[in-house]
């Protein structure tokens, strides 16, 4: 296969494109700016109709490993924003893949539309702009798309692992405190982690099934205690993680969100409401069950 992979110069598409090279498929790398191992300087966002049919002629499938994520907080309306760099985008390159010929396309997405879909009553789409706007995207991609051009969605959780000069933005903040002196402690909920190389195994998995699918990819599922215990001693710092009482979590997001509405920043999860997302196990049966820790190893260590 010949694959175009759109934000191929972050974390995941690194990885996507390096298990596409490992299985034999050619590769075009897209990106918005210019680096090393970018192919083509292209916004789909922006970029014209003719633009993008020059792009795509002769592949059989595409990649968007691109976007905007839920971290980005920024002053007024958070919703166009998500629109612009989560559906727009893939509304644009699926329309001309699809006139193209495209026949299989893959787009990086959130494990949040996983359990939106598998407890609706959470109300995470009506808490958050950012599940909203993956929701978004997952819907109009395929009407966009039509029987013909089946799009998988990899529902991506909490990634370890490292790219050349990329780690993951959430590890930042997270790593800097493991490797100080400071206390530890964490809610006693906990998420699905998995590897950067992971999600390109799962993409190409289904890239070359031409799936379609709706696809969590998890390889373990940790308590946040557990997380930081674990990336705290990949940093050589290991100390106990002290558990805080359920009420104090919500109170400090409350108080993080009136903080916040001051501002005028609207961020992509509702600060207000995270307090019920840290709280919960944000868990999913893993299909490869494998440890992350060589990938938390890479993360505390980048």
């Amino acid at each position: 296969m010949k694959i175009l992979v759109v934000g191929g110069s972050g974390l995941l598409g690194y990885h996507v494109l390096a298990e596409l090279r490992l299985r034999g498929h050619e590769t075009t790398t897209v990106a918005r700016t210019r680096r090393e191992g970018v192919d083509r300087v292209v916004d789909v966002a922006t970029a014209a109709e003719d633009e993008l049919r020059e792009l795509l002629a002769g592949h059989d499938g595409v990649v968007f490993a691109g976007g905007t994520d839920d971290r980005r907080i920024d002053k007024g309306p958070v919703g166009p924003r998500l629109h612009a760099g989560n559906v727009a985008p893939v509304v644009a390159l699926l329309k001309t893949a699809r006139a193209a010929g495209c026949t299989r396309a893959a787009v990086l997405a959130s494990y949040y539309t996983y359990f939106d879909r598998v407890h609706p009553e959470w109300g995470l789409a009506a808490k958050h702009p950012y599940v909203r706007s993956r929701l978004e995207q997952a819907r109009v991609a395929r009407e966009t798309a039509g029987p013909d051009l089946p799009v998988a969605f990899i529902e991506v959780p909490y990634v370890f692992g490292v790219a050349p000069g990329r780690v993951p933005e959430w590890s930042r903040p997270v790593v800097k405190w493991v490797r100080s002196s400071a206390p530890l402690f964490a809610p006693p909920g906990g998420s699905a982690a998995t590897s950067a190389r992971g999600v390109g195994i799962a993409t190409v998995d289904a890239l070359e099934d031409a799936s379609g699918a709706d696809i969590p990819v998890v390889e373990e599922n940790l308590r946040w205690a557990d997380m930081l215990s674990r990336m705290a001693g990949a940093a050589g710092k290991p100390r106990a993680v002290r558990t805080l009482p359920a009420g104090v979590v919500r109170a400090a997001f409350r108080v993080g969100g009136r903080v916040n509405g001051l501002t005028g920043k609207e961020p992509g999860l509702t600060i207000e409401h995270l307090g019920g997302l840290f709280l919960r196990e944000l868990f999913v049966d893993p299909l490869a069950p494998r440890s992350v820790d060589e990938a938390i190893r890479e993360t505390a260590k980048a």
